[in-house]
């Protein structure tokens, strides 16, 4: 190897030492600046857990914003540690609606639309393991039509939509989005999870 061939090779070694020194360091700090830009925390800047927030079509002061101009859009975040979470709506003659539950890394836990759900209608009960285990133990009458979900984790959120393909069905889509829960699911009176 000649003497200019084994500088050329240091020199591109050290450029590229240097170069990934200074990526790595612009990275950690930007991190900070986009940590707080992931959906499940804009979805907990929306306002309190285990509500319904209906978006709208300019972001909002999470960031948030629906997509489709057809789609009406609700979130909602929820906390399992404590209850399992129960998400229910009627169904009022809509086109078309779906359910995505999402854990805190984004990740989609379960979906659901009209199509698959029991008389078309949103009634799906969350748990972590251990709360489904006891759940289905004792299961209420008034669960024994519901899609039961088990989440590994804790915390998460939901997306809603309904499908209003025309302003007729804007009425219908804005009735059940208003009055679909996300709330805590308190099937038991004295002990807690």
């Amino acid at each position: 190897m000649s003497r200019r061939t084994a500088l050329q090779l240091v020199l591109a070694i050290l450029a590229g030492l240097v170069g990934a020194a200074l990526l790595h360091l612009i990275i950690v700090l930007l991190l900070p600046q986009f940590s707080d830009r992931d959906a499940y925390t804009r979805v907990l800047a929306e306002g309190e857990i285990q509500r319904f927030w209906r978006l709208g079509e300019a972001p909002d002061k999470a960031g948030l914003a629906k997509d489709d101009p057809y789609l009406e859009t609700a979130v909602c975040g929820f906390d399992l540690s404590e209850t399992p979470v129960r998400i229910a709506g009627a169904n009022p003659g809509i086109p078309f609606w779906s359910l995505a539950v999402y854990d805190s890394g984004s990740n989609e836990v379960f979906s659901i639309n009209d199509r698959t759900a029991v008389a078309g209608a949103v009634d799906v009960v969350l748990a972590t393991p251990t709360q489904m285990t006891q759940l289905r133990k004792n299961l209420p009458a008034s669960a024994t039509q519901s899609i039961l979900i088990e989440s590994a984790s804790t915390d998460g959120y939901v997306v809603l939509r309904a499908l209003a393909p025309r302003q007729s069905f804007a009425d219908g889509v804005s009735q059940f989005l208003d009055k679909a829960t996300c709330a805590p699911f308190e099937w038991r009176s004295r002990s807690r999870f």
